[in-house]
């Protein structure tokens, strides 16, 4: 009896599921990956329970919101909350020096819009040095 020898084959790999499963990974990965966001404005955020450093500057400007939203620029009301007229009164108050520093005294009730909104103001007219200012809490017996 004569046995046929088959000739030797290279096996065949399927890499389609290799490939699939590569795929999922990346995927994956991207979805769940945090990007880190580098933001123009540089902020200080004090420590509320932190004793407060006496400033060496002199030269500050304080942006003022109360719970209403009305926005004072060194004590002087300005006339509404809109960006061009907020815009307007920290470049009169600035001369246009944008390495001044700006604190930011917002009520504790003030609608979070108005901030944010000073703030953005703020950053597109260049100010890099922004403080948030804070009340050290009371102590209840």
């Amino acid at each position: 009896m004569k046995l046929r020898h088959n000739a030797e084959q290279d096996p065949e790999i399927n890499l389609t599921s290799l490939i699939d499963v590569v795929f999922l990974l990346l995927i994956f990965f991207m979805v769940s990956t945090t990007f880190e966001r580098q933001a123009a404005l540089k902020i200080d955020l004090p420590e509320a329970s932190a004793e407060a450093e006496p400033s060496q500057d002199t030269r500050k400007l304080e942006l003022i919101i109360d719970r209403e939203g009305h926005m004072y620029v060194n004590d002087q009301a300005l006339v509404d909350s809109k960006p061009a007229t907020i815009e307007a009164a920290l470049t009169e108050a600035t001369q246009g020096k944008h390495d001044i520093p700006i604190i930011l005294r917002a009520d504790a009730d003030t609608p979070h819009h108005f901030v944010v909104t000073a703030m953005d103001v703020a950053g597109q007219l260049g100010f890099t040095r922004l403080s948030i200012a804070t009340e050290r809490p009371s102590e209840q017996d």
